[in-house]
């Protein structure tokens, strides 16, 4: 079977290893002359981890990687600890891969090395998808033409596959926006943070870990906001913006700020949840099929396990048999990663409520939480996994 994937971000970079996997002839189209990915963090939890063992990745991933102890939730203005949840070799015991912390770029890079050079098309834009019953294919900006018995589009938040197919649907933007910054450990030796921090505020809260091995502190801090902002990896912050808006919260966190240097800026996107993600032979994947807001670390994750269920759902499925395989994959993926979106929406609710009754009611949840599961909240889509949720 002969399979084109549009985008070669993390999504579509599993698919295209997932596909070929599955035994089929994959060819993967990208517009950037050459293979970038910038960008700062990403968490992967077991439910991605233990995907990335199946494509032969985890250890070349995980070398790149921290693997954090345990995740600290604090309060805003004075850091004590609301709850502590464990991460580390309990986590990987319990849910058969471990948790890890990694550069986005270096998860892309260890994606796109698997990925033969002979199977992708740079520099090559996709101007249009179109399908009969027999076949599917991509038009484009030069006017070629190529068809294939599957079309996979993973083509962001920003998908313009999603409205070839479903019509005119533009990005939300999430009420939420960002500050990043990276940081070398040895800035931040003095200041005693938590292995694993998330600092609760009003309207606010603040994430840090660690990547590369420990090398580098990712910082990230998000806002309530209605001014949009543009979805940008390069867009700097105004200097002093970030302090000003984090002012009066723990001085350690004002001083990761002021030692970052450059911090970037940029708001966060969202799409409306959708109840398939194809027609015929072609498919929604990744964040085009249901991006999400970051607050429960799983973004990437659901994009690697759509690739996942894909391979798995076309595993020695012939052309004729395209279609009804993609009626698989949606049943299988659509309402878990529709749970994960809500969820994680969910979470930025709770994470900023006004100090009081609410935030007293939504920590004392937290503790509860934890004398059950130690694992914290988001450790329910964990067990997921592509062979057991047929």
């Amino acid at each position: 079977m002969r399979a084109i994937v549009v985008g070669a971000g993390i999504g579509g970079l599993a698919a295209t290893l997932s596909l070929r996997q599955a035994g089929h002839e994959v060819t993967l189209v990208e517009q950037s002359r050459r293979f970038t990915e910038i960008g700062a963090g990403i968490q992967l939890a077991p439910n991605a981890t233990r995907v990335l063992r199946r494509l032969d990745l985890l250890d070349t991933v995980a070398a790149q990687a921290y693997r954090p102890s345990h995740i600290s939730f604090r309060t805003w203005s004075d850091g004590s600890e609301i709850v502590r949840y464990t991460l580390g070799r309990e986590a990987e015991d319990a849910f058969g891969a471990p948790y890890l912390q990694i550069h986005r770029a270096d998860l892309h890079h260890a994606l796109a090395t698997a990925v033969p050079p002979e199977s992708v098309r740079l520099n090559t834009t996709v101007v249009g998808i179109d399908q009969d019953e027999k076949a599917a294919a991509v038009t484009t900006a030069s006017g070629e033409r190529w068809e294939a018995d599957l079309v996979v589009a993973a083509d962001g938040v920003r998908s313009a596959a999603r409205q070839w197919l479903f019509g005119a649907d533009e990005a939300v933007f999430s009420r939420t926006a960002a500050y990043r910054a990276l940081l070398p450990a040895g800035q931040l030796s003095d200041l005693d943070l938590p292995d694993t921090g998330v600092w609760l505020g009003p309207d606010r809260h603040f994430v840090h870990y660690w990547l590369r091995r420990g090398e580098l502190l990712n910082v990230v801090a998000v806002f309530v906001t209605d001014r949009t902002s543009q979805e940008s990896w390069t867009a700097q912050a105004a200097p002093g913006e970030p302090l000003r808006a984090f002012a009066g919260w723990d001085p350690r966190l004002l001083t990761v700020l002021e030692r970052a240097g450059q911090v970037l800026h940029y708001g966060i996107h969202t799409r409306a949840p959708l109840t398939r993600w194809h027609t015929g032979r072609v498919t929604l994947l990744g964040d085009s099929a249901h991006a999400m807001v970051p607050f429960q670390a799983q973004g990437a994750a659901q994009a690697i396990m759509d690739a996942a269920v894909l391979g798995d759902c076309l595993t020695g499925a012939g052309p004729d048999e395209v279609p009804e395989a993609l009626d698989r994959y949606v049943r299988r993926r659509v309402p878990a990663a529709t749970a994960v979106q809500a969820g994680s929406a969910r979470a930025g609710q709770d994470y900023h409520l006004p100090d009081g009754p609410e935030a007293d009611a939504r920590n004392a949840r937290m503790v509860a939480f934890a004398a059950e599961n130690r694992f914290g909240p988001f450790s329910v889509s964990w067990p997921v996994d592509v062979l057991t949720d047929r």
